[in-house]
């Protein structure tokens, strides 16, 4: 079902990691963003749309993690934008034939296997390097794009209506997820500068809306940022965060969380080793 968070935008949340679909209302129809996870939540999402008389006419990626990603037939064959490097990720993932089958077997171990409609997944079109807003009839949407969490990922500032659409950033469950922790990139650094980013625009925002997790108010905006820095400075230190976001505070059904804090870890004091520079 669909949330009114704001003046014309909604969020769609799903079961599955409360992941967070949003709905932009515009003159003649609809911005999807990040459009859900299983075929009946799509199905739910159409529905909706078509009770309030509102057809899609544009969606956006935020990032090319596979949830991200996603589209049905039913909500029809319009323009779908990401970054230039989302939509370059994506060819090169799509590039390889085998790569919808090794997301499905993925998902076979979650308890939505076979739910995922992967038949249009990631047919995204690249905006030019340096594009400052989504091209589409409805309010001004500011693209910030980083290279925290993925390559090619944006958050989206829609200026008029205070709200910060996240992408797999802020989140009250979800910890700082740090992109390839095996390449020569300093994820460290890059997720900071990603954070700094939003930290820049924090006194505009009003709502902001993660990939995973709860919609934030006003107040929650830098508290989540402050949250988010702590735990990456942490983790570059080798220091427990301390984070309620794992061990024995996380909430239920998101314990699995920690392994992933532990894992990151772990990665990281390899490439510490490995390149011989201190942690």
């Amino acid at each position: 079902m669909l949330r009114q968070v704001a003046e014309g935008v909604l969020v769609h949340e799903s079961e599955f990691v409360q992941s967070n679909a949003v709905v932009v209302q515009g003159w003649a129809g609809v911005l999807l963003i990040d459009p859900g996870v299983t075929s009946s939540e799509i199905d739910c999402l159409a529905n909706d749309l078509r009770e309030l008389g509102q057809p899609v006419v544009a969606g956006f990626s935020t990032h090319p993690d596979w949830d991200h990603v996603l589209w049905h037939a039913r909500l029809g064959e319009v323009p779908r934008y990401g970054t230039a490097r989302c939509a370059a990720y994506m060819r090169d993932l799509l590039s390889d034939a085998g790569a919808k089958a090794r997301i499905a077997d993925h998902l076979l171990e979650t308890e939505i296997a076979g739910q995922v409609p992967l038949d249009l997944l990631g047919l995204i079109t690249g905006l030019p390097a340096e594009t400052a807003q989504i091209p589409w009839d409805g309010p001004h949407i500011r693209i910030i794009e980083h290279q925290a969490h993925a390559p090619g990922h944006a958050a989206l500032l829609i200026e008029e209506r205070g709200v910060l659409i996240a992408g797999d950033m802020l989140s009250d469950v979800l910890i700082p997820m740090l992109d390839d922790l095996n390449s020569t990139n300093d994820p460290i650094e890059d997720y900071l500068a990603a954070l700094r980013l939003l930290e820049e625009v924090a006194d505009d925002v009003d709502v902001v809306v993660p990939g995973h997790g709860s919609v934030g108010e006003a107040d929650q905006v830098r508290a989540r940022i402050n949250q988010d820095q702590a735990y990456v400075h942490a983790l570059r230190d080798g220091r427990d965060p301390s984070d309620p976001r794992i061990g024995p505070s996380a909430k239920p059904g998101w314990e699995w969380v920690s392994d992933v804090h532990t894992g990151q870890l772990r990665s990281l004091a390899q490439r510490s080793e490995r390149d011989g520079t201190p942690r």
